[in-house]
This record gives C-alpha cells, structure tokens and sequence, in this order.
C-alpha cells in the first residue's frame, strides 16, 4: 500500500514513476523513447561540468528528471552514466592530485573564476569534515573541484574515495533529476515555448552563461582590489630577519597545505586561517609581522594582513611571492614540524 501510495504521489523515488496516459503523452513533446545521442549529450555535459569546466550540468539534469518521470528504463540507465561521470572526473582530479599535489592546487586556483582564497577555504573545509566532504562536496561550489585532487594529494585510499565519490555522485545526480520529476508538468509547460523559440533560447542561455562567468571574474577582480596593500619582497625580509629586531614570519597555509609542502621559512608561526582569532592575541604589536601563504596572489596572507590590520597591527605586510618565491630565491627552509605556535611568541 505504501509503494502503492508513493507512485500515485509521482514522488521522485529511484525508480522514477511510469505515471499515467496523461504523463506519458506529455502532449507530444517527449519523444515516445529518448534516443541514445540525447543520453550521450546529457552524460557528456555532466562530464565536462565535474572536470571543472564552466558549463553547468545541473539544469540538463533537471530537464531529464522530468523525462525520466516517464521513461523510466531510460532515467535508470542515465542516472547510472551520470553518476559514472562524475566518477571518472574525480578519479582523473584525484590522480592528479596524487602525482602532482600542491601545484594542482596551485593551477586550480589560478584558472578558477572564484578568488584566489578558494583553495585554503577548501582544504580548511576538507580538514574540518575528513572524507565525508567528498559524500557533499558537488553541492558546494569550490569544494566540488578542490576535493578530488585534494583527497589524492592527501593520500587518501583509492577503494575509499571511489566509495565517497559514488555516494557523492549519485545524491547529486539524484537530487537534479528528482527535482526534474516533481517539475514534470511545469517543465512540459515551458518546453513548447523552448521548442518553437530554438534560436533565441539558445542566444539568452549563451548570454546568461557569459553574464556568469563575467560576474565571475568580477567579483575576483574586487577581491584582488580589496587585497591591494604593500607587500615585501624576499630579499628585503631576508635582510630583515639577519638585522636585529627580526619580524614575527607568520605561516597562515592550513594544516593540509603543510601537510602537501612541509617547508617553512625558518622561525615562522603557524597561524592557520581559522585559528587567527585564537592567536591574535599572542602576536606583539611592536614588531612588524610578515605574512606568507602558497596561494597565488597571496591571497590568503594579504586576506589575514587586512585583519590584523583592522585590530590595531600597524606594520603588517604580505611577503610578495610567498613561500614559492623564497625557495626559488635559494634561501634557507625549515621543515613544518619543527615550527613554532604563535602562543610562543608572547615573551620571546
């Protein structure tokens, strides 16, 4: 009875409801069998979305959900390739990961239109939830991109993440395509105004996917903008650190980015991102503190600068390059576990 109930519901169970005459017609609109190039098309776009592309597979998804309302072997068959989809994108994401670590990370960010602050937002997320991020990571932007090469570069085991992947995979698919099957009737609606306006249709997608990513870019721009502040160079902090009154070095990469590059610059504190309101306080005002991360544009050190900057810090600069620059410099590393905690510093 309760099976009996859910299919008269038309709720979006696995199986996706055959439902009435009246829902198969669909006046005419939904082809009496889907083809296969129009399966392919879908799996393709679900694809090129995962592997971090700008083309979003979720209103496809939505639009096949409601077909699938009512050709259900076909909706079986496309949630499976979509969900083997993102798998395979991951995967490829994951070995990346796991042969070149940080510099994937370095690339992402460097490619991806959110700010540059993406990647230790990410890893600190990732740290914060373990694996289980991956079970929810394509509902949030960022971290569906980040967190496969992330759990690679993290030596997370293969057999593990394919099954968090998976699970992953199929709640997002299934979310898209259950949203398709409860819109069923509105989406027929609408498709009859789709069909006879192919050609504006296609123009106002095209127009609104380029609004996006010029919004995009924007609001990176305005990120750098708020960012803008003086930054030292390496050479001057390693003239500084062999005068006397040495600057406090801060190193604000997350526990996973050390994890990834173990070097430091020597005497640096670690203050993670989300540790600084705990670590303000040790840190003397009466010294100039250099900040250093390993994203690009310094994202995240001159991100912390501004904060430090808001709480009475008066000398705080961002070390321009960042710990890539002091390596390639030849200057003198240390290894991070050999690092100090910023509460050490109060009486030093």
């Amino acid at each position: 009875h309760l099976a009996d109930g859910i299919g008269k519901a038309r709720w979006p169970v696995p199986h996706f409801p055959a439902g009435d005459e009246e829902l198969r017609r669909v006046d005419g609109l939904v082809p009496a069998q889907p083809d296969q190039t129009g399966l392919a098309l879908i799996v393709l776009n679900v694809f090129v979305d995962q592997a971090g592309l700008p083309v979003p597979a979720g209103p496809t998804l939505v639009v096949a959900g409601a077909m699938a309302a009512v050709h259900r072997a076909w909706g079986l068959e496309l949630f499976v390739l979509a969900t083997f989809a993102c798998v395979v994108a991951d995967l490829g994401w994951f070995y990346a990961g796991r042969y070149y670590g940080s510099r994937v990370m370095r690339l992402l960010c460097r490619v991806s239109l959110s700010p540059d602050s993406c990647v230790s937002e990410t890893q600190l997320r990732f740290e914060r939830w373990g694996g289980k991020a991956l079970i929810v990571a394509k509902f949030i932007p960022g971290l569906s991109t980040i967190a496969p090469p992330l759990a690679g570069a993290l030596k997370m085991p293969l057999l593990r993440f394919v099954a968090l992947s998976t699970l992953g995979a199929a709640l997002w698919v299934f979310a898209f395509m259950a949203a398709g099957a409860m819109l069923q009737r509105q989406i027929d609606a609408l498709i009859p105004y789709v069909t006879r306006y192919a050609g504006p249709t296609l123009f106002v997608a095209a127009l609104l996917l380029a609004a996006y990513v010029a919004f995009r870019w924007w609001e990176r721009r305005r990120f750098h903008a708020l960012l803008r502040m003086a930054r030292i160079s390496v050479d001057d902090l390693y003239a500084l650190m062999e005068a006397a009154g040495a600057p406090v070095i801060l190193d604000v990469r997350s526990h996973s980015a050390r994890q990834l590059d173990p070097r430091v610059i020597p005497n640096a504190l670690h203050v993670p991102p989300d540790e600084v309101a705990r670590h303000i306080g040790h840190l003397p005002r009466d010294r100039e503190v250099i900040l250093y991360c390993s994203c690009p544009n310094e994202a995240s050190a001159a991100n912390l600068a501004r904060i430090l900057v808001r709480h009475g810090f008066k000398r705080v600069r961002p070390l321009q390059g960042g710990l890539d620059a002091w390596v390639a410099a030849g200057f003198p590393v240390g290894e991070a576990g050999a690092a100090r905690d910023a509460t050490t510093v109060a009486g030093h």
